[in-house]
């Protein structure tokens, strides 16, 4: 019973990363992403449902488009099967089943797919723009507000700590207000700001710290390399250049996935 539950999940977890795919595109191209019909963005035929289903599609069509037999890049494919075993890695970490299934474990697992695809689509917006949409970054506050709201009143969490994080989001907010104004360009900063304080909300301070300590860690080693990769081919670059090409909401969503599915995981194994 629980197998074709979590099939279904996986199903459903491959439509949301077909989305992705399509949000991570269209958003910082401020396109449509629910009302405008899927196309190929090479010839621009709008796409049919057979090549609109998730892997199978990419499968049958041999990673081309059925119209101009141009080659679809393998992310699209990669990303609908992680996001496959992701909502069921969520799911089965979370204890959500057949047997569990209620309302507030629902709620729990929506509130979590709503802060997967934040994170989500943060890391792949900044992976190919190095940048964190501030629509993505006003998704992350409404859904964080909505969670905060749900925890005051069903789990009857701590209203004064969250009020805090409200308080942070505001003045963030006004930082960003105040850079935009000044120096009329989006803020980086503030964006990685905002994502952190949406990660502490949803997922905590313990996961969130490690998070960023690894993020150091990885963005120090990936420094490190770089230099070494400079030496080598004699080519020198400025601090900005290297900086500008290093997507720190990549490196922080990803270690806060993996950090929150590890404590999970260990919390689901000990039975707590």
């Amino acid at each position: 019973m629980n197998l074709t539950f979590y099939i279904l999940i996986f199903i459903i977890g491959t439509l949301f990363g077909s989305f992705y795919t399509l949000a991570v595109y269209r958003i910082p191209k401020r396109q449509d992403i629910v009302h405008t019909h899927s196309y190929c963005p090479n010839c621009n035929h709008k796409l049919g449902f057979l090549d609109l289903i998730p892997i199978i599609s990419y499968v049958f069509l041999k990673g081309k488009c059925r119209y101009c037999k141009d080659k679809i890049r393998p992310r699209y494919l990669i990303l609908e099967m992680l996001s496959g075993i992701l909502f069921v890695g969520i799911a089965y970490v979370m204890k959500f089943n057949f047997e569990t299934l209620n309302a507030i474990k629902i709620a729990e697992f929506c509130f979590m797919i709503f802060y997967i695809t934040f994170i989500i689509l943060v890391a792949g917006i900044d992976k190919e723009n190095r940048k964190i949409d501030k629509l993505v970054s006003v998704y992350g506050i409404v859904i964080s507000i909505m969670y905060m709201v749900y925890l005051y009143i069903v789990e009857q969490a701590n209203i004064y700590r969250y009020g805090i994080y409200l308080i942070c989001y505001i003045i963030v907010l006004l930082l960003d207000t105040i850079t935009l104004k000044k120096y009329a360009k989006n803020s980086y900063v503030t964006g990685i700001l905002l994502m952190i304080l949406t990660m502490i909300i949803f997922t905590g301070e313990y996961i969130t710290q490690n998070a960023i300590i690894f993020t150091l860690l990885a963005i120090s080693l990936y420094l490190f390399m770089y230099k070494i990769s400079e030496r080598k081919k004699r080519k020198k670059h400025t601090e900005e250049q290297i900086t500008n090409k290093l997507s720190i909401g990549l490196f922080l969503g990803t270690f806060n996935v993996l950090m929150l599915m590890l404590v999970l995981f260990i919390t689901n194994c000990r039975g707590v």
